[in-house]
């Protein structure tokens, strides 16, 4: 778990302005979601395949786009 120490003239709106940012990069809260329930392989694959596909997707869309405006 990250910590922060507060300043002597520090806010605490601004310690927990860099605790959030510290959490968000360590990646603490996306590691607890992950792990809120069991996920089997199956679904673990289908996911990422359909997170490929709208990745892709996203990306033959802009390429389209660039080239309509042209």
């Amino acid at each position: 778990m990250p910590e922060v120490y507060v300043g002597e003239g520090e806010s605490l709106d601004a310690a927990l302005k860099r605790f959030n940012k510290r959490v968000q990069a360590e990646g603490v809260l996306t590691d607890a979601r992950r792990h809120e329930y069991y996920e089997k392989p199956s679904e673990r694959r289908k996911k990422k395949e359909a997170a490929r596909r709208r990745k892709l997707r996203k990306l033959e869309l802009k390429a389209e786009q660039r080239s309509t405006r042209r």
